[in-house]
């Protein structure tokens, strides 16, 4: 009876010790150690630094000298590399097969994908712009309580044009179309209530070639757009032409989840615009150029959205980072980078993947490696303003002070 009552108290206390481990090590201190740091994209590199983050943030950072290294910390050894804030991935999608119930499914295969196709690129932070929500939302849920290493989701629900079903959608797959304002509202107010955090309109869906593109009535965009900022929600729109440019303006869309393939520069009156009414965009260059199509078309649908880019940012307009990964099976970022090089330059790239959406997004603890703020960190093999492909050299990938991505 007493060997019985002391077994049963010695397997209590293992199961205590054993939990304190893991309290512990959730909690790990990282201090990243001899690289170079840059706070900001535009602030100028502290060189042979240290980062220290406790408790899911950055604690300190400075120079060898100033920081002390805490006796638990994990060191980081980041001698010849460099230091930046997570990135964030502003369109992307959890519609592939292996997404499929991913409440229940087993998690090594969820954290197989999403290291090839999210967090060995570095992202601690994405917007999911259209998926099925029984499926992204019980993967967020798994990825914040640490069973899947994965980065921060926000999602968006979808609101498609009547009529409007894509010609790269298949055709059983069921899409909400709205045909007046009240459809648009109610739609968007459903999404909302369901734990979405924003909307993303197709102002103009692609129904094949030489089909023409439906497109969305303004007023019917700016129902949906309307409930949404009531809410305190961003707005998204795939806008395909210019007519789907136009709609983005009058209904007060606050994003534009691509550039236009094939269209001219935007108008002198359109940058205006976006300007004053604080629009955003988002290039998806790499998808223009991975397309199915002649390579002769595929550099002109590269050379219009090229100068897209060159023309909003030349006007003061926010550029976020996003590659429509998910749809698009190309994970790789680096072609992404070497695009938008031709319009912009590292700094501004950087800008893209941190303190622009952290901004934009009012995410106030993110964006920038400082202390106070979130300890979503990304080490780079190289400088990116040395060449900016190294930003998809990433040899770490840390969020909230975790690793959840380590090169092999």
């Amino acid at each position: 009876m007493i060997g019985n009552l002391f077994r049963t108290a010695l397997f209590h206390c293992l199961l205590a010790a054993v939990a304190g481990i893991g309290a512990t090590a959730s909690a790990q201190t990282l201090a990243l150690v001899g690289g170079k740091v840059y706070v900001s994209p535009d602030a100028a590199p502290l060189d042979d630094a240290i980062v220290v983050t406790a408790n899911g943030v950055v604690a300190e950072i400075g120079s060898r000298s100033e920081v002390k290294i805490p006796s638990d910390a994990r060191v980081i050894d980041c001698t010849g590399k460099t230091v930046v804030a997570g990135f964030w991935n502003s369109h992307v999608h959890f519609t592939q097969e292996v997404w499929k119930n991913a409440g229940s499914a087993p998690a090594a295969p969820l954290q197989e994908h999403m290291r090839e196709m999210l967090t060995r690129w570095g992202f601690t932070t994405v917007w999911d712009l259209g998926s099925d929500r029984s499926d992204t939302l019980p993967l967020r849920r798994r990825i914040n309580s640490g069973e899947v290493p994965g980065p921060d989701i926000h999602a968006a629900g979808s609101i498609f044009p009547r009529g409007g079903h894509p010609a790269y959608l298949p055709p059983e797959m069921q899409l909400l179309e709205a045909a007046t304002s009240d459809e648009a509202a109610q739609m968007t107010r459903g999404y909302l209530r369901a734990g979405l955090d924003g909307m993303k309109l197709f102002t103009g869906s692609f129904k094949g070639s030489g089909k023409p593109v439906v497109n969305m009535d303004p007023a019917i965009a700016k129902a949906a757009v309307d409930v949404a900022h009531a809410a305190g929600k961003p707005v998204f729109a795939h806008p395909q032409n210019m007519a789907g440019v136009e709609a983005v303006i009058a209904a007060g869309v606050d994003i534009m989840a691509h550039t236009v393939a094939g269209e001219p520069v935007y108008s002198p009156e359109q940058l205006v615009r976006f300007k004053q009414q604080g629009i955003a965009l988002v290039p998806t260059l790499s998808l223009f150029a991975k397309l199915p199509v002649g390579p002769d078309i595929a550099r002109r649908l590269v050379a219009t959205t090229v100068n897209q880019v060159k023309a909003f940012s030349d006007n003061g307009g926010p550029v976020l980072f996003g590659t429509d990964v998910g749809f698009t099976t190309y994970y790789d970022t680096t072609l992404e980078y070497e695009l938008m090089h031709r319009a912009l330059s590292a700094r501004q790239i950087l800008a893209s993947l941190t303190t622009n959406p952290a901004q934009y997004f009012k995410a106030a603890k993110k964006g920038r490696v400082e202390k106070g703020f979130d300890a979503d960190v990304v080490v780079l093999d190289g400088d990116p303003t040395a060449d900016v492909t190294n930003l998809a050299k990433v040899a770490y990938t840390i969020r909230a002070g975790k690793v959840i991505y380590q090169k092999p």
